[in-house]
This record gives C-alpha cells, structure tokens and sequence, in this order.
C-alpha cells in the first residue's frame, strides 16, 4: 500500500524525488512503530489511540515538533489517499492537532558579511563550483534541491535568466544580474559532466550531479569564513536574499515569484528581519517625519 500511495504522488501529484524521499520515510518511521507496538504489518487498521502514542514516543525520543508534525501531515496525505480509493472509512488523522510550537527566530547574514565572501578568492576548479553555488544560492534565493536539479538548458545567461522546477512541480523563472552571470560563465568554462549528468548545469569534480549534502557543506565552510552566527545553512542564504533584496525595495509581490512561495504570508515574514531598515525608510518618507527633520 505504501508503494502504491509513493507512486501516485510521483506520478499523479508529480512531486519532486526529494519530496517523496520525506513522504517515505516519514511512512516507514510510523510503519515500524506499528509493527513493534500492534505486532501487524497492516497500518491501514491504525486508529486515533495508535497516532497519538506514535506522537507521545517521537516527543519522548527529542524529535523536533516540526518534524513530528511533517510526519503527521505525511500520515494525513497516506490516509486520505486510502480513502480516496476506498480502504478506509474514517482517517485516524482527523480531528489530530498538529503540535504547537514557536519557530526559532533566523537570522539573516547582513550584507556586509555577504561583501566579504564575495571578496574571497577562488581560484582552482573546485574553488569556482564552490563560489557558483553560493552566489546562485545567495542572489536567487532558491533551495538547494531547486539548485542541484537545475538542468543546462534552462538556464539563459544571455536572457539573464533560470527557469526553475520548485515545489509541486511548479515552474518560475528567476532573473540573472549580469554580475552573476558572470560567475555562471566561469564556471561553465570549467564544467565536465559525466554523459549520464549532462543534462544538469551542476556536477561535482566527478561529473556527477551534486547532491544536497554537498551543497550544505559548502555553505557552511564557506559561511564560517565570515561570520559567527550557528544557523550556516543553504536555507539563511535564500533569507538573506529575501530580506535584503525587500530591505533595498524591492516589491513584496515580485520577491514571492522569484521565491516560489504560493502565499503571501510565507514572504511576509522577511519583512519583519530589520525593523530598523523599515524604521529608516519610513523616517525619510513620511511628510511629518520630513518636516521634523527640518526643524
């Protein structure tokens, strides 16, 4: 049954690999809980009891309530797919609350920081794919999945721009500075990918297409280089993107495109990443504040 629910989110709901890699294990996390707690295999005859002890185990083994509740919204999605083809009558998910909790604060690199990476330098092979990878990540603000799987021909350097597959298999394309550009040409100078990883624009010093852990090890050298802050992530780079680009003024709308959110709101919370910035731009536009300053 799991195969089956795996293979209509890739081929029916067409979501990414790394989506349905979560999707996976999260299902065999609660698999193996059911099979040690009710000696079955059959987790389609799990009830609200059984959920509820799985959250009360995952809490008391320190995981994360975000991760309890990616593993909930997982489990939700398995049991509305038996009750859309008829195995189940009630999902064992209803009515469960997702955990309450209060998101760790980010902190964004400050453009300063960012400035002194730039002016690092990179010089061999592997230093030039590295610097690609944090420039593309830092002036696009994609994820890193979007960036490992980003394919040769979508990017158009002479367009100046990257057309990308995010979420849900959702398409946008993203603009190219000339500065980056520049960065992506040095390095296609120097790319020499395997035949079976030639369709992707990133490979490894193998040929191979990068993977995702390699790409947050490079962030966080890098990153380290600069600043002192814990969280070095591929993630801080696409917030700091945001944050600063919404910090020169750019529009709330646009930023979401390039981002790829499908709401607002998940944009919105950039906004809230340097009140002094939005102290300071309201200070210079607002006509009371202007006649104040000409006192």
């Amino acid at each position: 049954m799991l195969d089956k629910f795996l293979e209509y989110l890739e081929l029916e709901k067409r979501y990414s690999p790394h989506t349905i890699t979560s999707y996976r294990k999260d299902l065999e996390d609660f698999y193996r809980f059911y099979l040690k707690t009710e000696s079955s295999e059959d987790i389609s005859k799990a009830d609200k009891k059984i959920i509820r002890n799985f959250i009360v185990e995952l809490s008391e083994n320190n995981i994360a309530k975000r991760s309890i509740n990616r593993k909930l919204s997982s489990l939700r999605s398995f049991y509305l797919f038996l009750l859309k083809i008829g195995d189940i009558e009630v999902s064992p998910v209803e009515n469960i609350s997702s955990l309450k909790f209060y998101p760790e604060k980010q902190i964004p690199m400050s453009e300063q920081e960012m400035q002194k990476l730039s002016d690092q330098a990179f010089t061999n092979v592997q230093d030039i794919l590295e610097k690609c990878i944090m420039e593309v990540l830092y002036q696009t603000g994609m994820r890193k999945a979007e960036l490992c799987g980003m394919t040769f021909e979508n990017v158009n350097l002479s367009a100046g721009e990257i057309k990308i597959i995010g979420k849900g298999n959702k398409q946008r394309i993203i603009p190219v500075s000339e500065n980056l550009a520049a960065v992506l040409k040095s390095y296609v100078q120097i790319r020499n990918p395997a035949t079976e990883f030639k369709s992707y624009f990133f490979v490894n010093r193998k040929g191979k297409k990068l993977t995702e852990k390699f790409v947050y090890v490079v962030v966080n050298k890098y990153l380290s280089l600069v600043t002192t802050k814990e969280k070095r992530s591929p993630h801080i780079l696409r917030h700091s993107f945001a944050t600063h680009v919404l910090d020169n003024g750019a529009e709330i709308s646009k930023v979401k495109k390039i981002l790829g959110h499908s709401s607002l709101a998940s944009t919105q919370v950039y906004t809230n990443a340097n009140i002094e910035q939005l102290k300071k731009v309201f200070n210079q536009a607002h006509p009371r504040a202007s006649k104040n300053d000409e006192l």
